[in-house]
């Protein structure tokens, strides 16, 4: 039998020399290179060789480490692995320990981390309003580990027929926080939120439920008499509004325009990619009433299109506000992209490729984007100063008369 408790706490105090010192059936002192002293257990287990560290000489005595080796052997003469048992029993006691954190703390945790990466303030608004209006009521308060698909689904029930697209972006940032409180190990298990194999078996598809509204476009045979009214408008508004629609740009592109983005011999705009929806460099060639637009307004500041009273950017709801006095409420100002859209299919045969790259859409297709690298300027050129032209007919032109076809050049 060998011989155990070799080491005397004299000379464990006085070893020095970097190397294991032997105490007995399997204990070891481990004096490191730079002087530091932890005590290791060594065994075999299925025919691999182990070290289970049992703490620094510091924190753990002679003593302390003589009966924690012992624990160890006699869980192996249990059949069990001290380092796996070791391993369980912490990862318990930190699920113990995750239970005292809500949901709420979790969601405002992920929120935080991931903030820096989403466009803009509005969006991270969004995330918490959904949250704070329909979880936080639920499960705000309750452990995050205990969410479970009972709870997700008292969240989804009452609102899923209701307000199906909200209900749908709720249930994906749900989900969003659950995997966060996952990956920090705070719960453990199958997202109890995820649609694909799971919700989708409960709940039906939010689009067979209720037709998405899109946004309510002007007919683009109306669209020269409202032009030539909107002309006779003075105001930040007016102009801004007439710029969007020239331009067939959405209204944030619009309304953040600066004019270190103008240039007015290349006759052009580009926005930047952290103003764009798909995050790429946009280039809008600008028609000559785009440009004479641009021309008449003063140069002050950093934005084109200014709030008179903050300097700041125009507000988003300015020239709805101003549509609305003209039109009531049946017309959005987004809603001018698909009245673009419609004159471009009914009135020229500019192809639809052509007319994506102009509203800056990205191309889904990978195939087809490898092949549409460039950006068609001249074609979109050609589309935009067509627009123009359109745009400022005369409403019996606009009904009587097709536009050349010029879109094959």
């Amino acid at each position: 039998m060998r011989k155990a408790n070799k080491l005397t706490s004299l000379a464990v105090k006085r070893a020095s020399e970097p190397g294991l010192y032997h105490d007995g059936h399997g204990l070891y002192l481990q004096v490191s290179a730079f002087d530091t002293k932890s005590w290791i257990f060594r065994f075999m287990r299925d025919g691999v060789a182990r070290k289970m560290g049992l703490g620094p000489l510091h924190a753990v005595t002679l003593a302390d480490a003589r009966q924690r080796a012992a624990a160890a052997r006699r869980a192996l003469l249990d059949g069990i692995d001290p380092i796996d048992a070791r391993k369980a029993r912490r990862a318990e006691a930190k699920l113990e320990a995750s239970k005292a954190i809500t949901f709420r703390e979790c969601a405002e945790s992920c929120i935080a981390s991931q903030e820096a990466g989403w466009r803009n303030a509005k969006h991270v608004a969004q995330w918490k309003a959904t949250l704070a209006t329909y979880a936080y009521p639920v499960v705000g308060d309750l452990p995050v580990a205990g969410v479970d698909t009972g709870l997700v689904l008292k969240i989804l029930e009452p609102l899923w027929p209701a307000k199906p697209e909200t209900a749908g972006r709720l249930r994906g940032r749900i989900e969003t926080v659950l995997n966060w409180a996952t990956v920090r190990e705070y719960r453990q298990g199958e997202n109890p939120a995820r649609w694909r194999g799971h919700l989708d078996g409960v709940l039906p598809r939010p689009g067979k439920i209720k037709r998405i509204k899109h946004h309510s476009a002007l007919a683009y045979a109306d669209l020269p008499a409202f032009m030539g009214e909107l002309r006779q408008i003075d105001g930040i508004s007016a102009s801004a509004l007439e710029f969007t629609i020239l331009t067939a740009a959405r209204t944030g592109e619009a309304i953040g325009a600066q004019w270190s983005e103008i240039d007015f011999a290349a006759k052009t705009w580009t926005m930047p990619a952290e103003r764009m929806k798909a995050s790429k460099e946009h280039k809008v060639p600008l028609s000559e009433r785009a440009l004479a637009i641009l021309k008449r307004l003063p140069r002050e500041g950093r934005y084109v299109f200014p709030s008179a009273r903050t300097g700041k950017p125009l507000s988003n709801m300015a020239m709805l506000e101003l549509l609305r006095g003209m039109r009531g409420t049946g017309v959005t100002v987004h809603g001018f992209r698909s009245t673009f859209r419609d004159w471009v299919a009914e009135r020229t045969n500019y192809p639809e490729f052509v007319v994506e790259k102009a509203l800056a859409h990205v191309v889904a297709d990978r195939v087809e984007a490898a092949y549409r690298r460039g950006d068609l300027f001249e074609k979109r050129t050609r589309l935009m100063n067509d627009w123009a032209a359109y745009c400022a007919s005369k409403p019996k032109a606009a009904a009587q008369n097709v536009i050349p076809m010029r879109g094959a050049r």
